[in-house]
């Protein structure tokens, strides 16, 4: 567990690299809402990670406002909580070269996230994306950040940051310096499928459109995407063992729970016995109710993009206060002069 001599303190944050989708909202955004009332919270919008592979620059500088509307119409208070895009705070890229100076090799070719995204491709991919873990471990340790929401798919990643702030600690004999940040995994659906194969995570990437829920998709586009998401022509079972060999099924129901801020259990058994078509009239309507007051947040705020760019540049200059120092004093730690 963190070392109690650091004070809590959360950071997480998201690339902007395309629509953010229901995914996102259930296994990132709306816990962030829930934390900022309890927590000193850091939530970035983390546009050099997107550098990693080829991206418009029109349509990434259109991505960045985009996901931070998103933050907002989600919930995220930029009024108590400290919210920008990673690239105004050039600190997160200087730490980010000592880090790859202190991370092994050895370390970064265990990453499995790498190699599912390099793929057969390894040779042709970016320096950049074989170094991405250096980066988020920069982006949390640069505020000395004591607790990340993260996907079970970013584990390996946060693991990966603890062994580079340990291994920082004891090769500049400075025990402490950095916390060992802990992962927080909360909800019922904190990895959500996708609505056409039950076994593949909910992506951006995914060829259909119908696979996910965009968080700008409209009332009509929500429905016809959720009765139209894969099922089996069995009706729901009445215990948590019914669902083994039933991936669609299961995550159906692990929606329902999380947007009715619920448990597995309760929404198993209301649903008990019922057939799919009655219950996705009800995950339709509940998903409608919790989706489209955030759509239209989110038209609202890109309506005045000068406002988007005010509030990620307030909030990189709040961040700045707080990382400055400390990557300050990790530079002296090194013998870096200046």
């Amino acid at each position: 567990m963190t070392t109690p001599t650091h004070k809590p303190l959360v950071f997480s944050g998201m690339q902007p690299n395309g629509n953010l989708h229901l995914g996102n909202y259930l296994g990132a955004l709306k816990n962030w809402v829930k934390m900022q009332q309890d927590m000193n919270c850091i939530y970035c919008v983390v546009d050099m990670h997107a550098l990693t592979t080829w991206v418009d620059p029109k349509e990434l500088t259109q991505s960045i406002r985009e996901v931070t509307a998103a933050y907002i119409a989600a919930g995220v208070d930029p009024a108590k909580t400290i919210l920008f895009n990673q690239s105004q705070v050039h600190e997160h890229a200087e730490l980010a070269w000592i880090f790859n100076c202190v991370a092994r090799m050895g370390w970064l070719n265990r990453m499995t996230q790498f190699k599912e995204k390099a793929g057969k491709n390894r040779e042709n991919s970016s320096v950049g994306l074989f170094v991405y873990p250096d980066l988020m471990a920069a982006d949390i340790l640069a505020y000395k950040a004591t607790h990340v929401p993260v996907g079970e798919d970013q584990k390996q990643h946060l693991e990966l940051a603890r062994d580079i702030a340990q291994k920082f600690n004891n090769d500049y004999n400075v025990p402490d310096y950095f916390p060992l940040p802990d992962p927080v995994i909360t909800g019922p659906a904190t990895r959500v499928m996708s609505l056409r194969d039950g076994s593949k995570k909910m992506s951006k990437s995914d060829e259909s459109d119908y696979s996910r829920i965009n968080l700008t998709d409209d009332a009509d586009a929500i429905v016809q995407k959720i009765r139209k998401a894969r099922t089996d022509p069995n009706p729901l079972p009445d215990s948590e063992k019914g669902f083994e060999g039933r991936p669609e099924a299961e995550n159906l129901i692990n929606i329902y729970a999380a947007l009715a801020d619920g448990t597995r259990e309760q929404a198993i058994a209301r649903f008990a016995g019922r057939q799919f078509s009655g219950f996705k009239n009800e995950l339709a309507e509940l998903t409608v109710s919790k989706i489209s007051p955030i759509t239209s947040e989110m038209r609202r705020l890109l309506g005045d993009p000068a406002e988007i760019d005010r509030i990620l540049k307030a909030g990189a200059h709040k961040a700045r206060a707080i990382c400055a120092p400390i990557v300050a004093e990790v530079k002296r730690m090194t013998g870096l002069v200046g």
